[in-house]
C-alpha cells in the first residue's frame, strides 16, 4: 500500500455523519468561548496595569520631548532603549503624559476593549489548537505535518510585528505627534489624547503590523497548495514592492517614518517568502523523484 493509499484509508476511517461533525464543532466552539471568557476576565482584572504598559512608549516620547524642547532632537536609539527600559528616561517635573476621557463610561468601555483584545491574544493557542483538531481528520498525513509549523510561526511573527510597534513605531509616532504642538503668542495647542483614541491607535497598529507580518505564512501556504511559485514571486518583486508601499501608506499614520518602518520589514519578509517557497519546491521535486524511483523499481 502506497502512502497516498494509507492517507486515503485514514481519512475514510475518520468519516462521520454530519450530526457528529456538528456536535464536535459545537464542543470545540464551547472550549474556545470558555478560553476567551477566562482571558477576558483575567485581562479586565489587570486592565489598569495593561493600559499603563501600553502608554509607556508615549511616556518615553514625552519625557525625551520635554527634556530637549519642542525644537530639539533625540537619538532614535535612545528613544527605543528608553521605551524598552534599558536606559533611564530623562527626569522632568510633573507628569509626562496626560490622557483624558470625555464620557462617563468611556474608561469602562476602553478597559473592556483592552480586555477583549488581550483575551484574543491569550486564547489564541487554544483557538488555533481547536481549529487544527477539527480539520486534521480531513487532511493527509503530510498536510497535517505541514500545518503544525504554521500554528507556531503565525503567533511568533505576530509577536515580532507587535514588538516592532511597541518598541519602535509607537515612540516615534508619539514623538512626531508631540513635535506638532503649537505654543506661542498666548496660544497653546497641546496634545491631550483621549484614552479610547490612544487605545484605538495602539490596537490598529498592532493588528496592522501583526497581520502584515503573516506574509511568509500566507505565501508559504500558497506555495504548498501549488497556487504560486518562487519564480513567479521573484519576477513580480517590483509589483510586490509597490503593493507593500501602498499597504504601508494605508495602515500607518501619515508620516514617512512610520511608512518606512512597515514597508522595509515587509520587503524583507517577501524575500524570505520567496526562499520558503523555493525550499518547498525543492522538497517536492525530491519527493517526486523518490516516488518515481520506487515506481520504476
Amino acid at each position: 500500500m502506497t502512502a497516498v493509499d494509507r492517507d486515503e484509508a485514514e481519512i475514510e476511517a475518520s468519516r462521520a455523519p454530519l450530526m457528529d461533525h456538528l456536535v464536535e464543532l459545537r464542543n470545540r466552539l464551547l472550549i474556545c468561548v470558555v478560553a476567551f471568557a477566562a482571558g477576558f476576565i483575567l485581562c479586565f482584572a489587570f486592565s489598569g496595569p495593561l493600559y499603563l504598559f501600553l502608554v509607556k512608549p508615549f511616556a518615553a516620547a514625552a519625557a525625551f520631548h520635554a527634556s530637549v524642547g519642542p525644537h530639539g532632537h533625540v537619538s532614535p536609539l535612545d528613544l527605543i532603549l528608553g521605551t524598552a527600559g534599558l536606559t533611564p528616561l530623562p527626569q522632568i517635573d510633573g507628569q509626562m503624559v496626560n490622557l483624558i476621557y470625555t464620557a462617563p463610561l468611556e474608561i469602562l468601555f476602553t478597559k473592556m476593549k483592552l480586555a477583549a483584545f488581550g483575551a484574543v491574544v491569550l486564547a489564541f493557542p487554544v483557538l488555533a489548537w481547536q481549529l487544527y483538531r477539527f480539520v486534521a481528520p480531513g487532511l493527509y498525513r503530510n498536510e497535517r505535518g505541514a500545518f503544525l509549523p504554521f500554528l507556531l510561526a503565525a503567533p511568533l511573527l505576530f509577536l515580532l510585528g507587535a514588538a516592532l510597534v511597541y518598541f519602535v513605531m509607537l515612540p516615534f509616532v508619539m514623538w512626531f505627534s508631540l513635535s506638532q504642538q503649537i505654543v506661542g503668542e498666548g496660544v497653546q495647542a497641546a496634545l491631550l489624547p483621549k484614552v479610547s483614541d490612544y487605545l484605538n491607535l495602539v490596537t490598529a497598529l498592532l493588528l496592522a503590523f501583526g497581520l502584515c507580518f503573516q506574509l511568509p505564512v500566507v505565501m508559504t501556504l500558497l506555495g504548498l497548495a501549488g497556487l504560486i511559485s518562487s519564480e513567479v514571486m521573484a519576477k513580480g518583486r517590483r509589483y510586490a514592492i509597490v503593493a507593500v508601499v501602498v499597504v504601508a501608506a494605508v495602515v500607518t499614520p501619515p508620516d514617512p517614518i512610520s511608512q518606512l518602518m512597515l514597508a522595509i520589514p515587509l520587503v524583507i519578509l517577501y524575500e524570505v517568502s520567496i526562499w520558503c517557497v523555493r525550499l518547498i519546491e525543492l522538497r517536492r521535486r525530491k519527493a517526486d523523484d523518490a516516488e518515481a524511483l520506487v515506481e520504476a523499481a
